[in-house]
């Protein structure tokens, strides 16, 4: 969780750096917030179409039925916002946040890594990259839906597992910014990440619960990408020992 902090604090030492970097956020933000409004009005009428078979359950059988259905949609749905905000937020930015980026290897000393590629194909890769993590997450959005329908399970276990899911993509978003730059490729880096679990979900499970909160996505995104970059520099800076450690310098030359 000291990332997040660091992260935090950095932009709140580079002012100029945090307020260019709100516009990627709020623009997103204001999408997102339309496509929740309609989902609101529409989901109800989402879940009706998807049950026809049910039309002709006896109360209360029917309303508990499709109103467990709602919440586990809502959920659902939730999850992939959580996750997609932050790849298109990164996206959108993505000119700001590479320097941001920059910024913070160059403020804490020692190699600046540059990828070398022209925009386009940063932009590509990203967006490339960033459907891939999507799809993954997807998946397991329909298996954690699938999963809430077990007693007891899919109203506790189910849930911790969904923000743990969370916060493991939404740290590998964000050090995709750093780690791309050092020319790592997806595969390396869900390795490398899974190589250090614990860490990876200090980061991005408080993360995951802040984007909870209404407008604080938008406040605390320039920080978070920050903070990442710090982690990836300790990352390459760990000494290569022992199965984890080889890892890690493999994936990050």
């Amino acid at each position: 969780m000291k990332y997040l902090a660091q992260g935090q604090r950095w932009v709140g030492r580079h002012r100029r750096q945090w307020g260019f970097g709100l516009l990627p956020g709020l623009i997103t933000f204001l999408g997102y917030a339309a496509a929740f409004a309609a989902l609101c009005l529409w989901a109800d009428d989402v879940i009706d179409w998807a049950t026809p078979f049910a039309d002709g359950w006896a109360s209360p059988w029917l309303g508990i039925f499709r109103g467990a259905l709602t919440v586990l949609f809502f959920g659902g749905s939730l999850l992939l916002a959580l996750i997609s905000f932050t790849a298109v937020t990164l996206l959108v930015g993505q000119p700001f946040y590479e320097a941001l980026s920059e910024r913070v290897d160059r403020a804490e000393g020692g190699d600046v890594p540059e990828s070398g590629l022209p925009l386009w194909r940063e932009l590509w890769i990203s967006a490339r990259e960033s459907l891939a993590v999507l799809v993954r997450v997807a998946l397991w959005g329909v298996l954690l839906f699938a999963l809430g329908f077990v007693p007891v399970l899919g109203q506790t276990v189910v849930p911790a597992v969904g923000f743990c899911i969370s916060g493991f993509f939404l740290t590998e978003e964000l050090t995709a910014v750093a780690l791309q730059r050092r020319g790592v490729p997806l595969r390396e880096r869900l390795r490398l990440l899974r190589s250090r679990k614990l860490l990876v979900l200090g980061f991005g499970v408080p993360l995951t619960l802040l984007f909870l909160v209404p407008l604080v996505a938008v406040f605390v995104m320039p920080g978070a990408v920050a903070g990442a970059t710090l982690l990836v520099r300790d990352l390459a800076d760990e000494p290569a020992g022992g199965e984890g450690g080889a890892r890690e310098a493999a994936a990050l030359g």
